[in-house]
């Protein structure tokens, strides 16, 4: 045993490189939201380097079927029964483990307009990917770099496709 309590061993004191006067790091609840929206952020980058520039229903097909960007198996129904009002999409687990995977609910609305089908999904992939701790934000942010657009006129797009289903007004 080390004297400051840690393993040595590789024959190496760790002060020699500076950890002996490290303190421990208190992360918040505000840090562990920032990264994860860093992350959603590279995680849409890759998706555009990857499959764009332009991500239409074949290349989201394709995304949805990469375990790199989407953790569990993912289908598309296009089906308004699970959805509330003005609700555009929602993914529902089709069991407790994650493993068995996800039926992303679509409504029918958009079912002859795939092109714009992509944009609600992949806003709803946060959801899939990381549960109860994706935000609207964090969705906004994985959506827009995934599709190269800026977020706010990502969020805007959405805001009308919601609007057309008699959504929240929020464009």
């Amino acid at each position: 045993m080390h004297p400051c309590g840690l393993l040595d061993l590789f024959g190496i004191r760790n002060s020699e490189f500076g950890f002996n006067h490290l303190m421990p790091t208190q992360l918040t609840a505000e840090d562990a939201k920032q990264s994860l929206n860093a992350h959603v952020a590279v995680k849409g980058a890759e998706i555009f380097e990857k499959y764009g520039p332009r991500i239409g229903w074949r290349e989201l097909q394709q995304i949805l079927n990469d375990r790199a960007f989407v953790r569990y198996p993912c289908e598309i129904t296009f089906d308004a029964a699970p959805l509330g009002p003005g609700e555009f999409a929602h993914p529902v687990a089709k069991g407790e483990d994650p493993e068995a995977g996800f039926t992303m609910f679509v409504h029918p609305w958009f079912m002859t307009q795939l092109d714009r089908a992509v944009y609600l999904v992949l806003y709803q992939l946060v959801v899939v990917n990381y549960g109860q701790f994706a935000t609207s934000d964090d969705a906004e942010t994985f959506g827009s770099e995934a599709l190269g657009l800026n977020k706010e006129g990502y969020y805007k797009t959405l805001c009308a496709m919601s609007d057309e289903l008699g959504g929240c007004g929020c464009s």
